[in-house]
């Protein structure tokens, strides 16, 4: 969809953007240039190269809510790793206790006091009683549908249309108009036919998960109580307990991932709806900047796995790894929730992240533009449509790639950040009001020039 109508005008000003980002970026194009042959496409990662530049920006150092390239400029950084460091950059508590810890030894296969301190910390806070640590919350999701499967005897697992759980291969899935499941565009090497192993359902649609659930097939269903990942998509206000009581009465596994949606307060969006999920999903933040997932489980969910499983096989099931729950993670995760992601902490980057909103919202008012702006806690995102989305379908027929190009573009080189790929902005413990005024200041100017 093309939520601007100028594309004239908006390409000219792509045009003057990406010169200036050429300009003013000389080192991080000969690091470009020096790495395209030894790495794919230039970079470690191949969707680096979708960063609205020829080339990124390579960072030189970072710390709390700004980093500094290697061209000497400095940005308010509101991407945060997407998500990964929303405690901000290199917490002092953090890393004080990795360097402490990796002097004594990273990883053991073996437990440390530190892991069953997290354990109980997650516990109080998100209300389930068991947990285990992976190096990622894609390998936690693995995990749980595994689990789900195993217990329940079912095959499929159900998600939401344009979803997003990291890597893991059942959830690249979408509903065609018909509202059959397909894999999603450009599902890279898919390794079998979707409708074997998933149902799609749309958020915001309890009729189409009872549909799903009463085949009897279904042995999770694995969503983020909030969509992120195409824009934010908010629960109808039965939405998520009508989810809680079609998974009961289905014996449904209900899976919240809560890597995203954690913005939402300490216990995530689990403790501010008061809702029971059988587990919850974490990922990448409560590490501090450390790889780093885990998942919870009900005491009953415990027990079903514990008591199916054979203590001989027990390591090549299909879940674990040898990294996971290392003592450098566990160490990471213990100063990272016990000294910086604290419930005052968050009450600060939710009254700056409701700042950011007011902000974009008067700019928004002030063009009359047909756009609209949501928050999940400390985390927030503007869309190019008049209403906010009701399910995955509608955020991303709002989408306007070249538009959002632009507006991440002009933003970089503006000294600013934004999650990339999304309008989104996060908040960490030591974002300030000048970082929100600084977003500000560019917004209306990028909206001045597409409008005035």
């Amino acid at each position: 969809m093309q939520a601007y109508g100028d594309r004239e005008r908006l390409d000219n000003l792509f045009r003057e953007e990406l010169n200036r980002y050429i300009s003013t970026h000389p080192r991080s194009r000969e690091l470009y240039e020096t790495a395209a042959e030894p790495l794919l496409s230039g970079v470690p990662m191949i969707w680096m190269s979708k960063w609205p530049g020829p080339y990124p920006i390579y960072v030189e150092h970072a710390k709390g809510s700004h980093f500094t390239d290697v061209d000497g400029l400095m940005y308010t950084d509101f991407c945060l790793g997407d998500t990964g460091a929303m405690s901000g950059h290199a917490p002092d508590p953090t890393v004080k206790a990795v360097q402490k810890q990796i002097a004594r030894g990273s990883t053991f296969m073996l437990p440390t006091e530190d892991a069953a301190y997290n354990g109980a910390m997650l516990s109080e806070r998100f209300g389930l009683t068991k947990w285990q640590f992976t190096l990622s919350a894609t390998d936690a999701n693995r995990h749980m549908l595994r689990y789900s499967r195993h217990v329940t005897g079912r095959q499929k697992i159900a998600v939401h249309d344009y979803c997003y759980h990291g890597t893991v291969d059942e959830t690249f899935a979408v509903m065609d108009d018909e509202g059959n499941t397909v894999p999603r565009r450009d599902n890279v090497g898919k390794p079998i036919d979707l409708k074997q192993t998933t149902v799609v359902i749309p958020f915001n649609d309890l009729e189409a998960a009872e549909r799903a659930f009463a085949t009897g097939e279904v042995a999770a269903m694995l969503m983020e109580p909030a969509l992120t990942n195409i824009g934010i998509v908010l629960p109808d206000p039965d939405y998520l307990k009508g989810m809680e009581e079609l998974c009961l009465k289905y014996d449904v596994i209900w899976i919240l991932d809560e890597t995203h949606t954690l913005s939402a307060g300490v216990g995530g969006m689990t403790a501010k709806y008061g809702l029971n999920p059988d587990a919850v999903v974490l990922g990448k933040t409560i590490g501090g900047g450390v790889p780093v997932g885990a998942y919870g489980l009900t005491n009953e969910l415990a027990l079903r796995i514990e008591s199916s499983m054979h203590l001989e096989s027990i390591d090549i099931g299909g879940v674990g790894g040898t990294l996971a729950g290392n003592a450098l993670s566990m160490a990471a995760v213990r100063a990272t929730l016990e000294q910086v992601l604290t419930p005052k902490a968050f009450e600060k980057m939710e009254a700056l992240a409701e700042l950011w909103v007011k902000n974009v919202q008067e700019v928004i008012d002030e063009y009359q533009l047909p756009w609209q702006v949501s928050r999940i806690g400390c985390r927030g995102e503007y869309s190019f449509r008049s209403t906010a989305p009701k399910n995955g379908r509608e955020a991303a027929d709002a989408d306007d790639f070249e538009l959002q190009q632009y507006l991440q573009l002009h933003a970089i080189n503006r000294g600013i950040l934004m999650t990339p790929f999304h309008n989104m902005a996060l908040m960490s413990p030591y974002t300030d009001e000048e970082d929100v005024a600084h977003h500000h200041a560019h917004f209306r100017e990028a909206v001045a020039a597409l409008y005035s």
